[in-house]
């Protein structure tokens, strides 16, 4: 049983509603946020079963407003008394177009919110642990593209996410002997909404391709969430990973695919989305 207060970005729904609800299973107090009042109520709405022995709250939250970022950390600080665990998880795609096709309006807003609201929030949440005595740690969510891996049509969702990963390997340095740390947070593929956007937009044949790739590689979000509510609460060094879907997880999918069939995802599923 955990009593840490965590804070999630981007968790009305996917991950990050699925990470809260392991969080509040697992005893940590967890504030939730999201763009609208509604979304988060409806949140809410749903973890409450979860908070047997914690307590789940959840406001209103642009992350690419300064302001919007210091009032959650603010209401977070006075529903739990501190925050421990502060976790960027607030994250845009975009249909997979390739950038001369894209409207410019959607390559602002991918950056703007995958880039800037995890740049922001970074800078809230480490003023914030600063004045804590015992600190906290600041979780970056990767993603496609932070490792560098390029695929036509992803080329704007996956800058975002690179550039992310430069920016958190900076603050692993300037942070670097202080009580706060900086770790990442790697999903792999999970089924969600953000996923269904992107990958619903391919064409019937690359939608097939895709799907014989995913199903090797994907998992649902009630399969992830688990593992990633105990890796935040365990105990880590700034610059520290948890990530779901290693390389060696990975190469071991591959090849019992052989033997094998997994089928995490249909068509059926991005249809809906």
């Amino acid at each position: 049983m955990s009593e840490r207060n965590v804070v999630i970005t981007g968790s009305t729904r996917g991950i990050g509603k699925g990470i809260a609800a392991e969080l509040l299973k697992r005893g940590a107090n967890v504030m939730i946020s999201g763009r609208s009042t509604a979304a988060v109520e409806a949140a809410l709405a749903d973890l409450r079963p979860h908070a047997t022995r914690s307590s789940v709250a959840g406001l209103a939250c642009d992350v690419t407003s300064g302001a919007g970022l210091q009032a959650l950390w603010d209401a977070a600080a006075q529903a739990f008394g501190k925050v421990d665990i502060w976790v960027n998880n607030a994250g845009i795609s975009h249909p997979r177009q390739r950038a001369g096709e894209m409207q410019s309006k959607d390559v602002s807003a991918v950056q703007e919110t995958n880039l800037l609201g995890a740049m922001l929030a970074t800078q809230i949440a480490l003023r914030g642990m600063r004045q804590q005595a015992d600190g906290g740690t600041i979780w970056n969510m990767e993603g496609y593209g932070s490792s560098g891996m390029m695929t036509p049509g992803m080329s704007l969702y996956g800058a975002s996410k690179f550039a992310l990963t430069y920016f958190n390997k900076a603050m692993i340095e300037e942070t670097r002997g202080s009580s706060v740390k900086i770790c990442y947070l790697s999903p792999g593929i999970v089924l969600t909404d953000l996923l269904k956007r992107d990958v619903g937009s391919n064409t019937p044949e690359d939608l097939r391709r895709t799907l014989r790739a995913y199903n090797i590689l994907g998992d649902r979000v009630e399969t992830v969430t688990p593992f990633l509510a105990d890796g935040l609460l365990a105990e880590h060094r700034s610059g520290d990973r948890v990530a779901w879907l290693t390389g060696g997880k990975a190469a071991r999918r591959f090849f019992l695919s052989i033997f094998k069939k997994r089928q995490v995802m249909s068509e059926a599923d991005f249809a809906a989305g």
